[in-house]
């Protein structure tokens, strides 16, 4: 009895549909990039229920006979790749000829198709991988692709599908890449019987945009011009630096018409904007490369998501000249260009320019002057103060003699008062002497055993912190409604996140409800946290749910963790202001944990001058 077996068909096919169909949007992708072979001008999507229930996809392409009809349900099956050279120089969207075999063997399926000069269509009915009936139906020219009850015989797969307003948000993703792919091509989205979208075909890829993302992006755009390296070219638009979001859900980039994900394009479009972006940002972007197909390789993902081009470092030459020139023409004249200016240490003491004088005990007290600072700047430095830090006190706080380093730095209760060097400030305990500020970020102070920094970032997000549970504890946020309601045009995927953490939004005393189409509308803030820009903050605490729902179990995320979140956004909403410290030292001592943030970061690090001494004499 042999032990290696050739496998059924149905089963064959239920194991490639493992690769291709992972989840409804992996249908509706498969099957619009056939329509898009097949020259459509107008496609249409329509979904039920997240897509589980039912995917219609329309077109209006050349259609397919009898013959071609039931042979495309055949794994291996393509009418576009002939021989093994053409691998090499793929045009099209689809060449596996597994997609509609893999599909069919994991739902309902009917297809029907007629061919423009032909008067009559072709129906079949596909059942679990099974063909049950092929007859003649009458139809317009083109194709239509049915598919309902995805994963019906394949339980274990229907299991691991999100809820139905995930699976539509993906779904919706999908249909908004291959429309703005194809600018051109008419794309009509339906979900549940309701009209998502109906954009016409363009050749203003501008207009395509703002239609996708609002009329507000599409005000904000910026081109990136047509640029041509080696035999390869591309022609899009980028947002202003200020547009930046956390992760890269903002890129869009078109290799050849093909959606693609690509780590070496996303760093140059960021290398682009010569340091304007800051870290851990990364820039809105929509571009569209062309290049002969032979020096890519589309064949290297299950799905075609990832590419591998032959000449990489070119590929990322092309996209960082592009997008540079664009972000040097929109500089303002008078601001410097990138790694301007003495670096490391002494580049920290030169931008703190201003007297320098001592008090008792030797320490040297800088009065900072205001100075002019680039954002990439404020990132070296900031990343040299880390180092520093580091170095002298690698455990964030002062060690302990002959025992484990303290957690909490150790602060007296008082200093002596020394008011004719910098501004006295009084609280309950401990106090300190504020002696300057450091690169707009951090407030350097005296101790009376050294030098101690406040990070004020870190020392409100504590305090709204506390203060939100305690005003949840005792009743509910008080909330501040705003002069007039903010309205956001979001993506799909990222809505479906606001909308499932609404509750955590209402307890927060931030008023959200969805205002059609992507959209939502803020009327309300806590009065708690003073935010000058309701829209930018609102954005990036989106940014930190969207970044934190991948990880987390069940559709909402305990409110403890929304409110660190919360106050994060909150924390960072707010510029360094040396006349707030004496109050923010106030409110923080006031906390329970002044000495660090709801996620473990210190709010102030101290260090003493034994270990200033160590350093300086060695």
């Amino acid at each position: 009895m042999p032990k290696i077996e050739i496998l059924p068909d149905v089963l064959a096919s239920q194991v490639a549909a493992g690769e291709v169909v992972e989840r409804p949007a992996s249908v509706v992708k498969e099957l619009v990039e056939n329509a898009l072979d097949a020259g459509a001008k107008h496609v249409e999507v329509e979904i039920m229920k997240g897509g589980s229930l039912l995917m219609k996809i329309t077109d209006n392409g050349c259609g397919m006979s009898r013959e071609d009809v039931l042979m495309s349900l055949e794994r291996h099956a393509t009418s576009k790749l002939k021989s093994v050279e053409g691998l090499a120089e793929i045009s099209t969207m689809g060449f596996r000829g597994e997609a509609v075999p893999s599909i069919a063997s994991v739902s309902k399926l009917r297809i029907c198709s007629r061919e423009h000069d032909s008067v009559e269509g072709t129906e079949v009915s596909v059942d679990g991988g099974v063909v049950r009936d092929v007859r003649v139906a009458g139809m317009q020219a083109g194709t239509i692709f049915e598919v309902k009850n995805l994963f019906f015989n394949v339980p274990a797969r229907r299991k691991f599908l999100r809820t139905e307003n995930t699976e539509s948000a993906h779904v919706e993703h999908q249909v908004k890449l291959h429309a703005l792919a194809y600018p051109e091509v008419r794309f009509t989205f339906k979900k549940d019987g309701r009209l998502v979208f109906d954009v016409p075909g363009t050749s203003d890829r501008r207009t395509r945009i703002a239609a996708l993302s609002g009329g507000d992006i599409g005000r904000a755009l910026v081109e990136v011009p047509l640029t041509e390296q080696a035999g390869m070219e591309v022609h899009g638009y980028v947002l202003p630096a200020e547009f930046s979001r956390k992760g890269r859900r903002q890129q869009f980039v078109f290799l050849n018409g093909r959606p693609v994900e690509d780590a070496a394009i996303s760093r140059a479009i960021k290398d682009g904007f010569k340091g304007a972006v800051a870290d851990g940002l990364n820039p809105t972007a929509w571009l569209w490369l062309s290049m002969e197909p032979s020096l890519v390789d589309v064949n290297v993902h299950p799905a075609k998501k990832e590419v591998r081009f032959h000449r990489p470092f070119e590929v990322r030459n092309l996209v960082l000249t592009a997008v540079e020139n664009r972000c040097v023409a929109q500089r303002p004249s008078g601001e410097p260009a990138e790694g301007a200016g003495m670096r490391g240490v002494p580049k920290i003491i030169s931008r703190m320019s201003g007297e320098v004088s001592r008090v008792s005990g030797g320490v040297p007290v800088v009065q900072a002057s205001p100075q002019p600072e680039t954002q990439n700047d404020g990132e070296e430095t900031r990343a040299c103060v880390r180092q520093v830090v580091s170095a002298v006190c690698p455990q964030g706080g002062e060690e302990a003699q002959g025992g484990e380093p303290s957690r909490e730095p150790h602060f007296p209760a008082a200093i002596p008062e020394q008011t004719e060097l910098g501004v006295e400030v009084e609280v309950d305990a401990p106090k300190f002497r504020t002696i300057g500020v450091l690169q707009q970020r951090y407030i350097l102070m005296e101790g009376e055993d050294g030098l101690v920094l406040l990070d004020p970032r870190a020392a409100r997000e504590r305090i709204v912190y506390e203060r939100v549970l305690a005003e949840v504890a005792d009743g509910g946020v008080v909330s501040q409604g705003l002069l007039v309601a903010e309205v956001i045009d979001l993506d799909a995927r990222d809505l479906d996140v606001v909308m499932s953490n609404v509750e955590n939004f209402e307890e927060a005393g931030i008023a959200v409800e969805a205002f059609g189409g992507g959209s939502i509308q803020v009327s309300s803030l806590p009065a708690l946290i003073g935010v000058k820009e309701p829209r930018e903050f609102i954005v990036k605490m989106i940014d930190e749910l969207v970044e934190t729902q991948g990880a987390r179990r069940g559709k909402q995320m305990a409110f403890e963790v929304f409110s660190e979140m919360l106050a994060k956004r909150a924390g960072r909403s707010q510029e360094c202001d040396v006349s707030q410290v004496e109050p923010l030292l106030k409110s923080l001592f006031k906390c329970d944990l002044p000495y660090c943030t709801p996620v473990g970061n210190p709010t102030l690090i101290q260090i003493s001058m034994n270990e200033l001494e160590k350093k300086f004499k060695g």
